[in-house]
């Protein structure tokens, strides 16, 4: 993940949040993919245009976790979201 620095979220990719998670609908496929409550705040990270270095310290001044498990999260978090199509790299 450290050569992605940032991310963008595509067109076909609609966000709405459900309580306190984030259910994303792929405009093309109709596909769902739902977020928790740290990864709904990710996301809405993502929509304001944070590196990925900028999310990491936002999150770990929110939530307690550690850093080196909180970069893995995030790797698994943005290589899921690369694979349905909902965000691309820069």
């Amino acid at each position: 993940m450290r050569e992605i620095d940032k991310v963008t979220i595509l067109p076909n990719a609609v966000a709405r949040q459900v309580g306190e998670e984030t259910v994303i609908l792929h405009l093309g496929s109709g596909t769902y993919f739902g977020l928790d409550a740290v990864g709904a705040r990710i996301w809405q990270l993502i929509a304001e245009g944070k590196s990925l270095d900028e999310i990491c310290d936002v999150i770990l001044d929110e939530y307690e976790v550690s850093r080196p498990d909180l970069e893995r999260d995030l790797e698994i978090l943005i290589e899921d979201l690369l694979k349905q199509d909902l965000i691309a790299t820069s």
